[in-house]
């Protein structure tokens, strides 16, 4: 096996695992890095706990990658999730399995995962070099070189574009690898948000802004009245609209946004039936019968929802408790099992946590993650137009897709 001289560019997940594979297998390998820290948007996974890998098999990780999912049979199969969390093991750093099979650090510190990766990176001699790219250099339609933003040339065998998508550009990611390869005549699939807030039609979240809500569900129906999505969870109410985990995967299922396309129902209170809700709401009424409505629901709701429920309800906040008619109370306890609002759009692909599209996979050699159209180019993670649901999917695709492109440069 000849020496390469290999630069890598882009310091986050698929960046830092593809620099270590190639290091491994003895090549001269030079991690490129705008930031002056790698690994900056890990930081902010799994709010900051760092929502490492599933614990699902690989069949499961297919069925959960709505994009281009086949084009990852190989990377999947090549570097598992077993196999990152035998490696991150050996590095020192101690994992667990939680809800939905998603995998955290025990420490839940995302930083306990960078020291782990920047070990790795040590143990395989990359050097690390804070420096923006400006320019990829070829001759013959074979990459040559890099140009950084000062003037400086790096030459180089092969490159591997790791720059990530446009999502959190505080982080770095901020699209250059797209123009990268679309210098080099690559096509780009427009990039779209993907596990992103969502904005709503109606002014009632506002209301309730700040409001966190554990163990609710929630449905999303299209148009036509189909449940396409249904989740368990938390999630939180905003001055725009909802975000929080359940609302992040549902905007994923949303591929075709557009203004009233989608609603999001939600059932405060799962746990119960119908019935079983208003034999609650029977008896709490009965507690406070001398009371006004606007002061019989603390018991049911949280204070900052109750105000959006009267609303809603339609019933007269001062109406006595002891007057509500069954058929208000009926509808009562619907709109608590069923609280609704119209998807508007989505918030701006800066507050994604992904992002959908990027370098076509038809470019893209699946087997060595090396472009079809550049001889020594090769790409790995987000770049890369894949995107997956929640559930530490995302960062194993970043992870196996850089440990391929680094072992087969």
């Amino acid at each position: 096996m000849s020496i390469n001289r290999v630069i890598v560019i882009g310091g986050g997940p698929a960046g830092m695992m593809a620099a270590a594979a190639a290091g491994s297998r003895g090549h001269r390998v030079t991690l490129l890095e705008k930031n002056e820290k790698l690994g900056k948007k890990l930081y902010l996974t799994g709010k900051g706990r760092c929502n490492i890998t599933n614990n699902a098999d690989i069949e499961e990780f297919i069925k959960n990658v709505p994009t281009n999912p086949k084009f990852l049979y190989t990377a999947f199969y090549t570097f598992t999730n077993q196999d990152l969390l035998l490696l991150l093991d050996q590095l020192g750093l101690k994992t667990k399995v939680e809800r939905g099979n998603r995998v955290f650090p025990v420490s839940d510190k995302s930083s306990d995962v960078i020291k782990a990766l920047e070990k790795h990176l040590n143990n395989n001699n990359v050097k690390r070099l804070t420096g923006e790219a400006v320019r990829l250099i070829t001759e013959e339609n074979r990459v040559t070189g890099v140009e950084l933003k000062n003037g400086d040339i790096l030459p180089c065998d092969k490159i591997i574009l790791a720059t990530g998508g446009l999502s959190y550009p505080s982080t770095g990611s901020t699209g250059d690898g797209y123009r990268f390869a679309r210098d080099l005549g690559h096509t780009i699939v427009p990039p779209k948000p993907s596990l992103v807030p969502l904005e709503s039609a109606e002014d009632w979240p506002a209301q309730a802004q700040g409001l966190s809500l554990k163990n609710i569900s929630i449905k999303v129906l299209n148009k036509e009245g189909r449940k396409i999505f249904e989740d368990f969870g938390e999630m939180v109410f905003t001055h725009y609209g909802a975000s929080g985990p359940v609302i992040l995967s549902a905007s994923s299922y949303m591929r075709d946004m557009e203004p009233g396309k989608y609603r999001i129902i939600i059932d405060l209170k799962p746990a119960l039936s119908e019935e079983q809700l208003d034999a609650r709401i029977q008896r709490d009424f009965q507690k406070y019968s001398r009371k006004f409505f606007q002061n019989s629901l603390n018991d049911l709701l949280p204070k900052k929802l109750i105000p959006v429920i009267i609303r809603l309800s339609d019933i007269a906040p001062e109406k006595p408790v002891h007057q509500i008619t069954r058929e208000e109370r009926l509808r009562l306890v619907s709109l608590i099992k069923g609280l609704e609002f119209t998807v508007k759009s989505f918030r701006p692909i800066s507050e994604a946590i992904i992002t959908s599209g990027g370098v076509s996979v038809k470019e893209i050699n699946p087997s060595t993650m090396e472009s079809k159209l550049v001889q020594g180019l090769y790409f790995a993670g987000e770049i890369i137009d894949v995107d997956a649901y929640t559930g530490g999917f995302n960062l194993q695709i970043a992870f196996s897709t850089g440990f391929l492109a680094g072992m087969s440069c």
